[in-house]
């Protein structure tokens, strides 16, 4: 009494839904722009708590919307520039089959175009909003600067793209905020340090590329239109952050140094500038000149008792950090032609050193390989012809690892032609209880200072492998004797019993042993442990039960790699003694 019965699926969660086909024609838009648009607002389809209710009894399947983000869709401008370009299309079409060329100029000059200027204000309030996000921008925008210019994907696309990422590779490279590498199948993992937030982004490998055909470039390419406008305003707020003009330019003497005889080989004129700034090799100009010395310092106020071992421990994080942006500061690359040109000298550059390589490689080079000053020579090649004296050749691993570690490792390990250490991940932190590996508890004592020496006794071990052998065969064959004797008289004994005979048992004079109050404590603690388990409640119990059954699991795990990397260390190890007495 007092209103109109509702019907059935007309209140609750089933008005708050709204399906996909009844979406678009509310919005009166074709599927392709419909999914264009969500993707560029930043709405996606919701799945309901009861999907029968809101589907109206039926089990079909079906793709759901919040209706009030359909809602807030319906005043949207872009929806107007879509129509626009729909009439624009019929005209066009209806201008070239009437042959009218000059109709058909006219309206490619007044081509309807939109920007989404509006919808990044309206998704990141705040320029830190923008850098949390910035991880799905940066993969795509690297993936499609790798793309060959084929009818899959727009030139211009890819073009803006290229320019985008090596924009922001130039202000890495500035800030020194590359803090982590990884060499992945999928490519290189890097990690970046942008206003206090971390930024991880993969860029493919420069391989020859072959385009999936399960896979959507239409949906990929709305993204990367989105991501590419996203990317330069972060951009232009960072280069603006650091005083540096954006767009970004070369220095004079750095322009001067990178020029070349014949630059029309490397590329076209129009493209020679910004191949320059893609080479990584050079420094970009401030807007305004900015001196170290000029730079106000800190000002320390003294921490509470309570927040003082977090002050200390801050401070400590602050001066490694310090000390990592400065690692390859005075030292001199050389990239040999096999060796991944881009990659390396981004990481070197970001982490202070200089780097070159061949002219005939890329533009860019600022130095030649006969300079007496480099220090290191990378090389992925097993031998050298010539060799100079006073620098390190080692391979491209060293630099990634050095990276990671945070200092500069041994280089005995990297020389061309050794079998290199495994290239630990960096993004993978143990804990307590998990497996660690002795390369990494080898790289952890390094970074301690601990370690001393134990390169020098595992390479020495190899000259006296052969007199270890032979000791460790007279330790086996002596214990294999206590053994035998020791089941002898054992079998002695039980024989004297079988028959009767008196046996040579001695009685001693016992002596009183002293209570050992830790122990004791100890077995009292596990007992009110014990107690304490009894005295849960149920759901307290199935609760710690649970946690208990994860850190069995996580100890079973662990022993079952320390294990699996026993029996590798074994295998390697008969192997090296076949190999030897293959040899001999």
């Amino acid at each position: 009494m007092g209103g109109t019965e509702r019907r059935k699926y007309e209140k609750g969660a089933a008005t708050n839904y709204i399906t996909r086909n009844k979406a678009r024609k509310k919005l009166q838009l074709s599927l392709a722009d419909f999914r264009r648009l969500c993707i560029l607002k930043g709405i996606y389809p919701h799945e309901p708590k009861h999907k029968k209710k809101v589907n109206k009894g039926s089990t079909a399947p079906r793709t759901f919307y919040l209706l009030k983000d359909i809602r807030f869709l319906l005043h949207e401008p872009i929806i107007n520039k879509f129509r626009e370009y729909k009439v624009f299309v019929r005209k066009l079409r209806k201008a070239y089959g009437k042959g009218e060329w000059g109709t058909v100029d006219r309206l490619k000059e007044n081509k309807p175009a939109y920007k989404l200027d509006h919808v990044i204000k309206e998704r990141y309030p705040t320029f830190i909003d923008a850098v949390r996000d910035l991880d799905d921008a940066l993969c795509m925008c690297f993936l499609f600067s790798t793309f060959p210019r084929t009818g899959k994907c727009h030139v211009q696309t890819i073009q803006l793209c290229r320019r985008l990422t090596v924009e922001f590779m130039n202000f890495v490279i500035a800030s020194h905020a590359l803090r982590k590498v990884f060499l992945s199948i999928k490519g290189i993992y890097y990690q970046a340090e942008v206003f206090g937030q971390p930024v991880t982004w993969i860029m493919p490998y420069t391989f020859a590329h072959d385009h999936p055909t399960d896979v959507d470039y239409r949906v990929m390419a709305t993204f990367t239109e989105f991501y590419t406008t996203l990317l330069g305003f972060v951009n232009f707020r960072l280069y603006q952050s650091l005083n540096l003009l954006y767009p970004p330019k070369l220095d004079d003497s750095s322009e001067a140094e990178l020029k070349v005889a014949k630059e029309d080989r490397y590329a076209m004129d129009s493209e020679v500038y910004m191949e320059k700034l893609s080479a990584l090799s050079a420094s970009v100009i401030r807007a305004v000149s900015f001196n170290e010395e000029d730079s106000a310092e800190v000002d320390e106020f003294p921490a509470e008792e309570e927040n003082a071992a977090l002050v200390e421990q801050k401070k400590k994080e602050q001066k490694d950090i310090e000390a990592q942006k400065k690692l390859f500061e005075g030292l001199k690359f050389f990239l040999n032609r096999e060796t991944p040109r881009e990659p390396l000298a981004f990481v070197i550059r970001c982490f202070g050193g200089q780097v070159s390589w061949d002219k005939s490689v890329c533009i860019g080079a600022t130095y030649d390989v006969t300079d007496e000053s480099i220090t290191h020579q990378i090389v992925d090649r097993p031998t050298l012809e010539k060799q100079v004296i006073n620098r390190y050749y080692v391979q491209p691993q060293w630099v990634f690892d050095c990276v990671n570690a945070k200092i500069l490792l041994p280089v005995e390990d990297y020389f061309p032609g050794v079998v290199l250490p495994p290239h630990l991940s960096p993004f993978v932190e143990e804990k307590e209880g998990d497996y660690i590996p002795p390369e990494k508890l080898k790289l952890l004592a390094m970074q301690k200072g601990e370690f001393t020496g134990l390169d020098e006794k595992d390479s020495g071990g190899e000259d006296d492998e052969g007199s270890s052998e032979e000791d460790d065969d007279d330790d086996d064959e002596a214990m294999d004797e206590d053994d035998q004797e020791e089941e002898n008289r054992l079998k002695v004994m039980e024989k004297q019993k079988a028959q009767g005979k008196k046996l040579n048992v001695k009685v001693s004079a016992g002596s009183v042993k002293m209570e050992d109050k830790a122990r004791a404590a100890e077995s009292e603690k596990n007992e009110e442990k014990r107690l304490a388990i009894m005295m849960m409640k149920k759901k307290e119990k199935y609760l710690y039960d649970k946690i208990q059954f994860g850190k069995k699991r996580k100890v079973r795990e662990a022993n079952k790699l320390a294990a699996k990397r026993l029996a590798h260390d074994e295998a390697a190890k008969t192997a090296k003694k076949k190999a030897k007495k293959m040899k001999k």
